[in-house]
């Protein structure tokens, strides 16, 4: 079934990461929308949409449109969804859902009102790798999550003049906020370790508990460089752990024998560990940030399968707990509830 979808935001995001794969899916662009009109126009021509405007107003106004897409900022984000719930459109929209939890809520509850599907761009669920760890630790074998740790860098690319931290937090702390319990369980509290090198220079230990007894830690900072590795994750269970290096590659570490005595050993099936990683001669088949599949899943959700798409209550949950870890950036040391 053929969707017809209009959008908004047509800055580098949306034209390097989000419109390319949101294209190979069996989607009509009717219209796109930027305050930049020639943005805008730059991108109607390269996906054929017909419509070009500055105000989303005009956009909502075209007939038989059935979603709305959104990249814009996190007020932005939070008023367009509005407006096109409104209008009864499905909507699609990139991190963060609103600039607060409180917003994210107010989404939920018109989406409910609407009777409408909004699905957050939490992308990191549906990347190749991510997803291959994820259902090797919810498999059965697996047995219960103990802990979970995470990598999450980047460099002081959102800093100029004076610093504000909002950005960072907003933007790229928010999908571990959603991975870690994706992986785990509900977030119970969150406490936080600061260093702040120099202004704009921050690294956070952010320590979470979970719902179920489990633990976490996932480091974030703005002090490397984006042109190095900036990401890996590890979940540990019982005499088992799956690590995901760099969106790229997987390792499902068991319980094998010590093998140094051993003339005949080999690898065992079930025990040793086993890895994956993608063909990158075949790169163009590989979905390593995960838009793809996760515009797949958003799609598959409006047609009523249950794809495990990021929806807007996973957008709330995923703002309380950051909010947490904001307010504990201000407190160091000092555990956060996470709202309910």
């Amino acid at each position: 079934m053929t969707r017809r979808m209009i959008w908004a935001g047509c800055g580098r995001h949306a034209e390097q990461m989000l419109l390319p794969q949101l294209v190979r899916h069996d989607v009509e662009l009717v219209g796109v929308c930027d305050v930049q009109r020639g943005a805008a126009e730059r991108l109607a021509r390269r996906y054929g949409a017909p419509h070009v405007a500055t105000d989303f107003a005009e956009l909502l106004a075209l007939p038989g449109i059935d979603a709305a897409g959104l990249a814009v900022g996190p007020q932005q984000h939070h008023d367009l969804a509005l407006a096109a719930l409104r209008r009864g459109l499905h909507v699609f929209m990139e991190k963060p859902c609103g600039a607060s939890a409180a917003q994210a809520q107010a989404i939920a509850d018109a989406a409910r009102a609407a009777q409408r599907t909004v699905v957050v761009g939490f992308m990191k669920r549906f990347s190749t790798a991510n997803r291959i760890a994820r259902n090797v630790v919810k498999s059965a074998g697996f047995g219960p999550v103990v802990g979970f740790f995470g990598e999450y860098m980047t460099a002081p690319t959102y800093f100029t003049g004076a610093v504000d931290y909002t950005p960072f937090f907003l933007h790229h702390c928010v999908h571990y906020m959603d991975l870690a319990p994706h992986f785990v369980a509900p977030v119970r509290s969150v406490t936080v370790f600061p260093h702040e090198l120099a202004p704009g220079k921050l690294l956070l230990h952010v320590h979470f508990t979970f719902e179920g007894g489990a633990i976490g830690t996932v480091i974030m900072g703005t002090l490397q460089s984006r042109g190095t590795p900036m990401e890996r994750l590890q979940v540990m269970g019982d005499h088992q752990r799956v690590e995901v290096d760099g969106v790229l590659e997987v390792r499902h570490h068991r319980n094998p024998s010590f093998k140094a005595d051993d003339f005949g050993a080999t690898l065992a099936d079930g025990v040793d560990t086993l890895t994956w990683k993608p063909n990158l001669t075949a790169a163009a088949n590989e979905d390593f940030k995960g838009y793809h599949a996760l515009f797949k899943a958003f799609l598959a959700t409006l047609d009523g399968q249950d794809c495990d798409a990021p929806l807007i209550d996973d957008g709330v949950r995923a703002m309380r707990v950051l909010e947490a870890m904001i307010a504990g950036v201000r407190a160091p040391g000092t555990a956060q509830h996470v709202a309910a």
